[in-house]
């Protein structure tokens, strides 16, 4: 057994102690999963331990998200592992106790300014807009305008324990609101700017990798179901519709994986790679989100009436499909950023360019 597969298999054993919930305003996270995977040292995994982390690849934080995504975990993982902890290793910055949840806000409008209380202390002003996880995550990768003078973005590192989050959630119930800034002191590092679309592209991804994991669970239940369920005497799959529509998902599910794995091999080649990692992350998130509405309708149309039940297990994922098809850019946001990439190359370059991407 690989090292990577060890992680899974712990993931799914805690997993199973925690079962898929209705997120409520009362109970917006599952605190004892987060709880249970941070004393196996998983809400570490893929960070540096010198940082602070529990170590391993790029491969086997992407294997706990994926983990987590498939089973419904409703825990800041992507964000965390993916997002936030990783750009503020890159960048230098002190990475917070990796037990306590960072989510990143990429969004709104934030200026900086630096303080007088040392070279990377900055103050930071304005709004950051759909935050992942208000309310639950104790620390925020914020992107703001850097101080006059400087190009690129700040990243600053805010303690949001203190800051009042407005009251909104997404499709699933997960939270999904917006902070005010006023004044808030933060560690910062200044990014150039293709560092900040590096970290854009990283939430893009970590979103991708989300989708391609639920989109892959719902075709195996929906396989699963079409072959336990009669109708007329024998199994759902064996009608010519049903195997169409699960042909059709199956196609789906398999273009998705194809680019967002390639999306994740492009992010772990490095820095020197940082272009082709925007422009993966980018065609993934497209093929991903596009992937959603067939899976999805198919999905609820093979289980029939018993799929939109609350007592059905389809809900949990299915929800969380059309939720986080539209976070992280929308599918015509990263449409035009990859077609504006590509067609930049000039028609002499675009063909290698976009058989090196996807």
């Amino acid at each position: 057994m690989s090292d990577q597969d060890l992680v899974v298999e712990t993931v799914r054993d805690i997993l199973s102690a925690h079962e898929p919930f209705v997120l409520t305003p009362e109970r917006c996270w599952d605190e004892g999963l987060w709880a249970d995977l941070a004393a196996a040292g998983l809400t570490g995994v893929g960070l540096p331990e010198e940082c602070g982390g529990s170590g391993g690849e790029l491969a086997d934080a992407v294997a706990v998200v994926r983990t987590l995504a498939a089973g419904s975990g409703a825990v800041p993982a992507a964000e965390h592992l993916l997002v936030a902890g990783p750009a503020l290793v890159e960048a230098s910055l002190d990475l917070p106790p990796v037990e306590e949840p960072i989510s990143a806000a990429l969004t709104g409008e934030v200026t900086a300014k630096a303080s007088d209380e040392g070279r990377d202390r900055f103050v930071l002003t304005g709004t950051v807009t759909d935050v992942a996880w208000t309310g639950v995550a104790r620390h925020l990768a914020v992107l703001a305008a850097p101080p006059a003078g400087l190009d690129g973005a700040l990243l600053a590192l805010v303690d949001a324990s203190a800051l009042e989050a407005s009251r909104v959630v997404n499709l699933a119930g997960e939270p999904r609101g917006s902070l005010v800034l006023d004044g808030v002191k933060a560690t910062g590092a200044v990014l150039s700017p293709a560092q900040a679309d590096r970290m854009r592209a990283r939430y893009a991804l970590a979103r991708s990798v989300q989708l391609s994991a639920a989109l892959e669970q719902v075709l195996a239940w929906t396989v699963q179901y079409a072959g336990e369920r009669q109708q007329f005497g024998r199994p759902l799959a064996k009608f010519q519709a049903i195997q169409m529509e699960l042909a059709e998902m199956a196609g789906e599910v398999t273009a998705a994986g194809a680019l967002t794995d390639a999306a994740v091999q492009a992010l772990g080649l490095g820095e020197d790679y940082a272009h082709d990692v925007v422009l993966a992350a980018a065609a993934a998130k497209v093929r991903a989100g596009a992937a959603v509405e067939v899976v999805a309708r198919r999905a609820h149309q093979v289980h029939g009436a018993i799929g939109f039940t609350q007592e059905h297990r389809l809900h949990h994922l299915t929800r969380r499909l059309w939720a986080w098809r539209d976070e992280a850019g929308s599918e015509l946001s990263w449409s035009l950023e990859l077609g504006a990439n590509l067609a930049a190359a000039g028609t002499g370059e675009l063909w290698s360019r976009l058989t090196r991407v996807v």
